[in-house]
Order: C-alpha cells, then structure tokens, then sequence
C-alpha cells in the first residue's frame, strides 16, 4: 500500500524531483449534487510505481504521494465525505526492503509532527487503526499525542491505517471475544455481529460507503474486509500521486447514481 510520507526519511534524503506548485485543494464547483458518500476509504496505491517508473527511488513516490494526501484531506469536507480512511501501510508490507520499511516509519513521525498544526486548526480528528504493537515507541506515542489534542474535532474524521489488515483485526476481535466468554462476561450464544464490531479497531465509526482503490490494481488487498460488506468500490488506473481532487469529485458524483439495496430487492 502507498505510505502516508512527508519530507523525512531514513539517513540521507533519496535524490529525486523538485516539489511540485501546490495545486488547488478544492475543486471550484464544490460538493457534487446527489447523494453523497458520508464515509470514503481509500486504497492508496502506486507511489513506488509512480517513481521507479520515472527513475526516482521510491521513497520518493512516498513523499510525493504525501502532497496528494494532504490535498485529498482538504478537499473532503468540501464535498460532503464527513470521515475519510486512508490505508497507509498493511500487515504484508512488512515484507518491503529494509530500507523502504524503515524509511516508511519515519515518514509517518514526520508526517505526524509537520501535520498536527495544520489537521487542528482545520477541525479534523485523526485516529488510526490497526496493530501499533510492532511499531516503534516514539511512534505510538506521536500517534497518541494526535489522536488525543484533535479528538474534539468534528469536521472531518481522518482515519490512518498502519500495520493493519483486515484479517488480523477480525482475529485480534475473536480472540477478546473469547477471552470474555471464557472469563464469564458474554455467555457464547449471546455473541453477535454488534458484539464483534464493538471490538473491531473500527468500533466507533461507520462503514465505509465507498471504497476507492488507485493504480489499476482490482483487488482490495485485505482492506476492511468486515466493514466493507456492503461498500461500493471504485477502481482508478491512476496512481496516487497522479490522483487529484477534481478526480474524487467525479468519483464522488458517480456514487450519488448508484443505487444501494443492501440486499433488498431493485424497486
């Protein structure tokens, strides 16, 4: 999955581009008429890609792709999305070199201190799902730090998946489940799709509406498999450092003509 990356990285600075001029953060029609998702999650793919297919190294794409981040945060409330799931770095991508890893987590220190002004000031609320175990403890404590001074904010919920997977979330939930029925605190048959959910990473926020996927790739990756059940999804052969706000726009609009039954029968 593409990182959430800013201006760090391990040691020295990889060579690549100048930054780009800053494009417009929101598009100039504003929310588009009709229905519109209220929770949008997206895949956030094709930075390495995006770099190496231009020579670059890519960390490169990651800090690129950082800009987009940025913008698409801006832009969100503009169009009516009111939570916003961006999925950063999955369980598997552990299995990236080295140096792309460690790169990787120091980017999102930095993104964490450069942004938190910013994301305050502009009445987002910034969680983060999925096992913060593995990661570093300066990290965890960056990520604490912003979750807890953004937490009264309610223009926009900005969720960042690290170190997460869908599978492991649901098994992480089960486990607790169980652990409770064997202390005594839910009987077994008394187990439902509410009690699950409320020990998801998740608990607290609605499923996603829509689901959009960039770089061409049609799969979701291990992507908010529970949540999910009933999202659209959309996928774009863009890659993300390529994908702007005037494209979540359109996206955004072809939602609103989508009818969703949630199993229901076409009226």
């Amino acid at each position: 999955m593409a990182g959430i990356e800013l201006t760090g990285g391990a040691g020295a600075q990889p060579a690549g581009p100048p930054e780009p001029a800053p494009a417009a953060a929101r598009p100039a029609a504003g929310a588009p008429a009709g229905r519109v998702p209220a929770h949008v999650a997206i895949i956030m793919d094709g930075n390495g890609r995006w770099a190496t297919g231009k020579g670059w190294p890519r960390l490169v794409g990651h800090r690129r792709g950082a800009e987009r981040v940025k913008e698409i945060v801006a832009a969100a409330p503009d169009l009516g999305i009111r939570w916003l799931t961006l999925y950063a770095f999955s369980t598997e991508n552990w299995k990236r070199s080295v140096e792309e890893v460690i790169g990787l987590m120091r980017l999102f220190s930095r993104y964490i201190e450069k942004e938190a002004d910013r994301l305050a000031e502009e009445g987002v609320r910034m969680r983060f799902v999925g096992d913060r175990g593995p990661l570093e403890s300066r990290l965890r404590t960056l990520m604490e730090g912003i979750e807890a001074r953004t937490a009264p904010n309610t223009r926009l919920n900005l969720t960042v998946a690290i170190n997460y997977g869908g599978r492991d979330e649901i098994l992480r939930a089960t486990r607790a489940l169980a652990v409770a029925a064997v202390a005594g605190e839910v009987a077994p048959a008394a187990i439902d799709e509410a009690g699950l959910a409320a020990r998801l990473d998740s608990a607290g926020l609605p499923d996603p509406d829509l689901v959009i996927r960039t770089s061409g790739e049609t799969r979701i990756s291990n992507f908010l498999l529970w949540q999910s059940a009933y999202a659209e999804y959309e996928f774009t052969p863009t890659l993300w450092p390529d994908f702007t706000t005037a494209e979540l726009a359109a996206i955004v609009a072809r939602y609103g003509e989508r009818k969703r039954r949630f199993g229901a029968a076409a009226g």
